[in-house]
């Protein structure tokens, strides 16, 4: 602990000051204090991102590019929280006849947080020329 934060802990305790003046003069003190490791972050990526380049050969080139805002993921995620369960076993039910299994009663906003946390760091690359292929999936 610091001695501004004690300093202030021990005002808060001594009525000085009250708890709100309190938590200003620590979002302050925080704010104020940049570390190294703070600086040098990358800021959080704001979409998740798709690219697909493709030359099919009786339909020409495909150009598909998909840009998904963050947000809109942590709004479905809340969203998939609201559905009824029953609705959701029905939803895994079809979901697995269809060759995904997978459980929508598993999403959580807390799992997400952790994905997006981690999105900075991956960029998936796949470069297939002898198809014409060429598929990226990145968060910027």
């Amino acid at each position: 602990m610091t001695e501004e934060r004690r300093q202030i802990l021990e005002m808060l305790a001594t009525g000085k000051i009250n708890a709100d003046e309190a938590d200003r003069l620590l979002g302050a003190m925080q704010g104020g204090q940049q570390t190294n490791s703070a600086i040098s972050q990358k800021p959080a990526p704001k979409y998740l991102r798709v690219v697909v380049d493709a030359n099919e050969k009786d339909e020409g080139p495909v150009h598909i590019n998909v840009r998904v805002p963050i947000m809109l993921l942590r709004a479905g995620v809340r969203l998939a929280s609201l559905v009824p369960v029953s609705a959701q076993t029905r939803l895994n039910e079809e979901l697995r006849k269809n060759g995904l299994d997978f459980d929508i009663s598993q999403i959580k906003p807390e799992n997400l947080n952790e994905v997006i946390d981690h999105l900075s760091d991956v960029t998936v690359d796949i470069d297939h020329q002898h198809d014409g292929v060429k598929v990226k999936f990145f968060a910027e």
